[in-house]
This record gives structure tokens, sequence and C-alpha cells, in this order.
């Protein structure tokens, strides 16, 4: 506790000495800190009625897009990194590098940008370049230099699935097989992943691994791989998945798995449901529905989702907000699924508080204009006073689909 306070008071300190980070950092105080309001016992927050028109959805977009592409160019290798304010721009991160890539190739197909693609093709080719001999591909940041992770693995594999058929490019889809292979290789009997996994312990959110697996299933058709995601979905499904939604063995830590992170909770949400898609299995969409309606709740009675919840789906610490984009994200794919506007709405309302806490409204350097932190207010637990490329990633995925289902709305709409 003692070394996480005088980590606080380090960050706190050496931001207020330089002008942009500062500005940063006093527009959250203000905003989050004193913006606040008790009303009939309610808090209502400063996001609480925002919203924002097509017109700025679109402007938000392209900043968080531009600020990934900055990224990039700051890497230098073709990878993408976060930013710090501290200590500044970290290494390229192989796994959000990898799930970066269908971002990017989401968005050129809105706006047939020539360099968006070439940006998407440089990162899956130095991404081949560092693939580990046994298929995998290191966990976090270059710079640390890990071995061979599951989930880091899966997440990359979206984007060679993606470069594959952008491009037909054999060489993406090679790159996918051998990394599935190895996936398969190592997988326990009972259809969790322990060896290579994060901190050696299996995790419920590998169901984000499950879908990519798939996705290459359906282009290869090996059977090996729909077998293996299908035992690995039947294991958090029967054995970790509670009555009221909530999953053990969640959270990206072992300390604090009894109230795992927001962030972990919907990617083991959106692995299910991505499978539950693609398998066309409404065993595995209803434990993935069971999980997003929880959420949806406590967001429709708070206006907001706490970062960490636990067995009750008692929340606490502050805003997580990869998580609230990725949460967004389930949302809309519900609305695709079940025209259930509900979740379209909620979603919106969602992207609305995110756009808020993207525009600061402050003089700030390319380094983070654009780009969303990892918590809310910036010195909040996760990620704190940083910017990492997946909490923009996300929030760019959530309003690129937020703009198709609005689409779909008023198309359905028109059609009555």
């Amino acid at each position: 506790m003692l070394k996480g306070l005088l980590r606080y008071a380090r960050n706190f300190s050496v931001s207020l000495l330089f002008k942009r980070e500062r500005n940063i950092v006093l527009r959250d105080f203000f905003r989050y800190s004193l913006g606040q309001k008790v009303i009939n016992n309610q808090t209502i927050n400063p996001w609480s009625d925002k919203i924002y028109n097509e017109t700025e959805r679109s402007e938000a977009l392209t900043k968080a897009i531009n600020w990934l592409l900055h990224s990039q160019v700051s890497m230098g290798d073709g990878g993408f990194g976060s930013y710090r304010i501290i200590t500044g721009w970290t290494t390229s991160y192989p796994e959000t590098s990898g799930y970066i890539i269908p971002t990017l190739l989401h968005y050129n197909k809105e706006v047939q940008q020539n360099d968006i693609l070439t940006n998407a093709i440089r990162c899956g080719d130095w991404l081949i370049t560092i693939q580990k001999p046994s298929g995998g591909w290191q966990g976090e940041y270059m710079a640390d230099n890990r071995a061979e992770v599951v989930f880091n693995t899966g997440q990359i594999i979206r984007g060679m699935v993606g470069l594959y058929k952008q491009t037909n490019d054999k060489k993406y889809l090679d790159s996918a097989v051998k990394a599935c292979d190895w996936l398969c290789s190592i997988q326990e009997n009972d259809g969790c992943w322990k060896k290579s996994a994060f901190m050696g312990v299996p995790r419920v959110y590998d169901s984000y691994v499950d879908a990519p697996l798939l996705q290459v299933y359906e282009i290869t058709k090996n059977e090996l791989y729909k077998q293996k995601a299908i035992n690995n979905l039947n294991w958090i499904i029967d054995k970790k998945q509670l009555e009221n939604g909530w999953f053990e063995d969640c959270d990206n830590t072992i300390k604090h798995n009894n109230r795992p992170i927001l962030h972990t909770i919907a990617y083991t949400i959106d692995g299910l449901l991505e499978s539950g898609l693609l398998l066309n299995d409404k065993k595995i969409l209803d434990a993935a529905i069971k999980s997003a309606d929880k959420l949806f709740e406590l967001f429709s009675k708070h206006k907001y989702l706490n970062g960490r919840f636990d067995r009750n789906w008692k929340g606490s610490q502050d805003i997580i907000c990869t998580g609230c984009a990725q949460t967004a994200i389930i949302w809309l794919e519900l609305y695709k699924l079940t025209k259930n506007t509900q979740y379209l709405n909620a979603a919106m309302k969602m992207n609305d508080q995110l756009i808020f806490i993207q525009d600061r409204q402050v003089n700030e350097s390319a380094n983070t204009k654009g780009a969303i932190p990892g918590s809310y207010p910036l010195w909040g637990r996760y990620e704190a006073f940083n910017f990492p490329n997946w909490a923009t990633k996300y929030f760019a995925d959530s309003l690129l689909l937020e703009k198709e289902c609005l689409q779909e709305a008023v198309t359905l709409s028109s059609t009555k």
C-alpha cells in the first residue's frame, strides 16, 4: 500500500510540472471531482446529460484513429505502443497491435484511405517477424521480452485473419494456422489453458481466444480448432459462470480475483458472444446475454459502470474506460442480434460518456490528443496516468459499430 501511495504521489507531482500534462490532470480534477453533484441522494456526474451529435461522433472517431496512427509512427517498428504521462512512450505491444489491425481495416472500409490499409499491413508484417518458433507471440511489451502467452496470441490471430481476408495473402493465414496449432497443442484436458497462460493460471477471458480459433476454423475447416474452442467455452459456462452471470477466475491478477475488472469481464462476455454467433449455439449466446444484461441493468440504474465487480455484482473502483467501450460493443452486437433498441440506446449513452472523456478541451500534444485514458479520472487505479492503446482501439470500434447499428435502425424503421 505504501509503495502504491508513493507511486501516486510521484505521478501527481511530476505530471503537474509539465504544462500540457498538468492541463489534462487539472481538467479531470475539475470535471470529475468538482463536477459531481448530489441531488435527491443520487450522484449526478458531469457527463450525465451530455449528448453528442453525428458530426461530433465522427470527429471523435477520426481523432481516435489519428492517435492510433501517431502511436504506430512513434514506435518505428510497425507496432503500436501506449503513452504514459510520466515516462513517455512504451515500446510496441504485440497483443494489442494484433487486434488494432481489424480496427484499422474496419475504418478503412468506411473512409477508403489506402494509407490506413498500408499501416495495417505494416503491422501484420512486423508481427510475423516476431512470431515465436512455437507459433505463439510474447506477452506484454516488446521491451519486457516475455515468453509466448495464450491470450496475447489469440488477439494477434484476429489481425492475421483480417489481413488474409483483406489481401488474400496466404502468409497471414499460414501465421494464424501456426498459432492455432500451438494453442490446440497446449490446451488442458478440461478445456482451459494453463500452460503459457498469463501468470500460469486458467482464466475465463480466454473465451476471447476461442473466437479467433473459430474464425480460422471457418477458413480452414480444421475441426480441431472448433473442438478446442468448444471445450474452453463449455469449461467457462459449466464450471465458472454463476447463476447471476458473474464469472470466477476472471481477473488479470490473483490478488483481486474476487472482484475482476470490467475490462476482463467484457473480454469474457464478448468472447462468448462472438463464439456463440459463429457456432450458432444458443447455450453460449444465452451465457453471454445473461452477463451482458446484468451490466445493462447496473448501467441503467447508476448511469455509469464501476471498474470492478464482486460476485454479487457490487461495484467498486473508478471507471475503466476500456471496459466501458467493450461493454458498449457488446450491447451493440446484441442490438444487431435482437433488434432491441434498449441495447442501442445504452451503448450510445456509454459512447457519449467516452466522447466526454476524450474531449478534454485543453491544449495537449499529439501524444495524448484523441486518446482515451486507462481510467477516468486519469489517476484511477487501472493504468493510472496512462493512455493504453487498447482503450482508444475499443473506443474506435464502438463508434464504428454504433454507426452501423444506427444505419440498420433507420432502415428497419423505414420498412415498418
